[in-house]
């Protein structure tokens, strides 16, 4: 686990004055990375950090000099269109990086004067999925959300016996992952309507999001090898928002018995933002199970891991409506959870994808699952905060929502934020419902 450092000190602030903007999601502490151009530019994508309200361009970076061999060397993985070659780097020259750029923004740098020049402001840039995507790997890691549905579908037994004991996850689809602002047409897919004896196929009515947490993967391991516990996230790159967008009238047709197919394949969205861990160090926190669970098997368990391996992150769902939106309303939140709440921690989960000897590339994106909190209003989807679309819930102008509708806009938005700590958010990930295609 990432130490403190220079970096996340609190009293450092930034040449940048957006940066110490109250409720700012990006100040100096932060830096995530991201995948961008100028908007409406036919320029290249490449790799740029967040500082207040603007990207640092790193592309031009390695061109200044001055740069100890790590830094040079993280710029020019930086520049390429992709982020996969710097999530790819050990971790000690991504934190070598990192260390850079704080020094550069931080007030009274010498880099000023020529890093302002390579300044865009947040609202100029376009954004792309940070990683070419290799995998994508959605976990269950959430035993609130694992219970709340399993009482719908399973009355008399909500968890099942493996739930405890084993990581679990599917395999998703990572061509249909797109980065945050690019909307989607509701789904079609074979459904088997009450009362009938004959699946139809047509558009999904229970379309619902998943409020998740995505994690890129950082150097990979070799085939055949398994990541040990006690390293696993030393092969952890960064965080991002993530919303698993989800028919449900699909995948209760689909899943038995073996998961999630046409159900959550359609689309994926991601927050364009990569938070580092080391960005995170300040708020982690422990993995805390009740005393009458049973330990994990021992390569899921450390005390490392029990004492830090949660981190605190809140987590939001928002929902803006076309009718709001026409009428000039604000997004309605719909939730709060938290991360910390989560049954399996990252490490936990990388340890268990590789155990067989699966071998995890550079780029590879894993998603935590739902993050449902202890109580009913913490749910992370619809079909959990309306009990199935049996309570629907209330919007502004009288609508209400059991599932989503045409031009329903999701807006997920996290960050952490403790007494004594700069606060460090990841931006928004959201997408609008459109109307299905014929």
């Amino acid at each position: 686990m990432s130490e403190l450092n220079r970096t996340h000190d609190p009293a450092r602030a930034s040449w940048v004055d957006s940066a110490q903007a109250p409720g700012s999601d990006f100040p100096l502490q932060n830096l995530p990375f991201a995948a961008f151009r100028r908007r409406g530019s036919s320029e290249g994508y490449r790799g740029g950090v967040a500082i207040g309200a603007q990207v640092l361009d790193l592309a031009p970076l390695a061109l200044l000099g001055g740069w100890p061999g790590a830094v040079q060397t993280a710029l020019a993985a930086a520049a390429q269109p992709a982020l996969n070659a710097l999530m790819g780097l050990p971790g000690a020259v991504r934190s070598a990086l990192r260390a850079a750029l704080s020094e550069a923004l931080e007030r009274g740098s010498p880099r000023e004067a020529a890093l302002r020049a390579h300044l865009v402001p947040q609202v100029d840039a376009e954004f792309t999925v940070p990683a070419a995507i290799g995998d994508f790997t959605d976990f269950y890691a959430s035993i609130h959300h694992a219970t709340a549905v399993g009482r719908m579908l399973r009355p008399e037994q909500p968890l099942l016996p493996n739930y405890r004991w084993v990581p679990i996850a599917y395999h998703g689809r990572a061509s249909s992952v797109r980065v945050s602002g690019v909307d989607f047409p509701r789904p079609h897919g074979q459904v088997l309507r009450a009362n009938a004896t004959v699946p139809t196929l047509e558009a999904s009515r229970l379309l619902d999001f998943e409020l998740e947490v995505g994690v890129y993967v950082g150097p990979g391991n070799a085939p055949g090898t398994a990541v040990p516990l006690a390293s696993a996230e030393e092969h952890v790159f960064g965080l991002c928002l993530l919303n698993d967008w989800s028919a449900r009238d699909v995948q209760a047709w689909e899943y038995q018995p073996l998961g999630p197919f046409l159900a959550k394949n359609f689309a994926t969205t991601v927050s364009p933002w990569v938070v580092t861990l080391e960005a995170l160090a300040p708020f982690r926190a422990p993995l805390a199970r009740p005393q009458a669970e049973p330990p994990p098997l021992p390569y899921l368990d450390s005390a490392a891991n029990r004492a830090g391996g949660a981190i605190d992150l809140t987590l939001e769902a928002w929902l803006e409506s076309a009718a709001m939106r026409a009428a000039g309303v604000q997004p309605q939140r719909l939730t709060r959870s938290n991360f910390a709440a989560a049954w399996w921690s990252i490490a936990q989960m990388i340890a268990h994808h590789s155990v067989n000897g699966c071998d995890l590339r550079p780029g590879d994106l894993l998603g935590t699952g739902t993050q449902s909190g202890p109580a009913p209003e913490e749910a992370g989807s619809l079909l959990e905060l309306t009990l199935g679309g049996r309570q629907p819930l209330a919007l502004p102008g009288g609508e209400t929502r059991a599932f989503l509708e045409d031009g329903d806009r999701v807006i997920l938005r996290g960050w952490c934020e403790r007494a004594g700590c700069a606060r460090i958010g990841f931006g928004s990930a959201a997408a609008t419902v459109l109307p299905a295609r014929a």
